[in-house]
């Protein structure tokens, strides 16, 4: 359907705008209930201010390393249907995750990054930034199932902990089970794309899964490696954060457990912006099996969230003013 061009005026020039408003004040009212962020925003400041300070810009360097990695996973995962410059990728990355922070497990990242790609190939896209999703996901599993093994070795010594490790085998067999299923489909994603087109009822709908047929297997391994470094990233930061706050626990130690935590959130569903609080408690169970420093582990938590996740969605909200829903066939470049 056709919309008249009082709509695509409206559109382009007022839903900028409306949206920038909505997510601003959504992200204010939320974040200044959050556990621990007064006190982390105190520490970041007095950091910063320390000799010190060298540990919070580096954080905040890996974090725009973080974001430049997922746009450079997003130029690449689409290109077939559009190509984009890395620029216009980021800016559609820290959109998305301005929308994802009111939607649960933020797949209002997907609407975010969609408003940068033309008419007529966003459907595409958005199955295209699945598969991209799809391959984060296969490395925090594989990184989470491979910190399960390494915690049970350590819970019986903290039964107070956990009682009972028969969860947590439970858990190691589902995750395992998930993750072949996962990584079989992601890299026979076109065989199953061209499965999905013999279906009679549904072939009509086949121009949305076509774009996928295009993903080849070097491609899938590029997109693969590219999730791996981001989820090193994510590690380095927590590690630097944890050592910051005086929260003394080894490299190794950070890693294995940060990737626990991880796996946890992944499969918790909730909302980004308030999943501060559930990911502080799983942090001070998993953490705390190395450190005795809870206030050092919600705090170094709280500053991750948000110079990770509060920063950049303030700078999609920006970015979301100037996005033009409908463009001019001559602005399309």
């Amino acid at each position: 359907m056709r919309l008249n061009k009082n709509i695509k005026i409206f559109l382009n020039y007022f839903l900028g705008p409306l949206l920038f408003i909505w997510l601003s004040l959504s992200i204010y009212d939320q974040i200044r209930h959050q556990p621990h962020l007064a006190a982390s925003w105190k520490n970041i400041l007095k950091s910063v201010r320390s000799a010190e300070g060298l540990s919070i810009l580096v954080v905040i360097a890996l974090m725009l390393c973080n974001w430049s990695l997922e746009a450079l996973k997003w130029k690449i995962s689409i290109q077939s249907v559009q190509t984009i410059s890395f620029m216009k990728a980021f800016r559609a990355v820290l959109s998305g995750v301005s929308f994802s922070v009111n939607t649960p497990n933020r797949i209002g990242e997907y609407l975010g990054r969609v408003l940068y790609i033309d008419e007529g190939h966003r459907v595409q896209a958005v199955a295209l930034t699945i598969v991209c999703s799809m391959s984060q996901l296969i490395v925090t599993l594989l990184t989470g199932l491979a910190g399960l093994f390494f915690l049970t070795e350590r819970i019986p010594a903290r039964e107070t902990l956990i009682d009972s490790l028969l969860w947590l085998r439970t858990l190691q067999y589902v995750v395992a089970g998930v993750l072949v299923i996962l990584t079989l489909l992601y890299f026979r994603i076109s065989v199953l794309t061209r499965l999905f087109n013999k279906l009679p009822a549904i072939n009509r709908y086949t121009w949305v899964v076509n774009s996928l047929t295009t993903l080849r297997a070097t491609l899938l391994i590029k997109i693969l490696s590219l999730s791996a470094v981001r989820y090193v990233v994510f590690a380095a930061q927590y590690f630097i954060v944890f050592r910051l706050f005086d929260v003394n626990i080894e490299w190794w130690q950070s890693f294995w457990a940060v990737s626990v935590v991880f796996l946890v959130m992944a499969i918790i569903p909730t909302f980004a912006i308030a999943e501060l609080g559930l990911r502080g408690n799983v942090s001070l169970k998993i953490v705390g099996l190395f450190s005795a420093n809870s206030l050092g582990i919600s705090i170094a938590t709280a500053t991750i969230w948000l110079i990770n996740l509060v920063l950049p969605a303030a700078a999609g909200s920006l970015f979301i003013l100037g996005i033009k829903i409908f463009k001019n066939r001559d602005e399309r470049t």
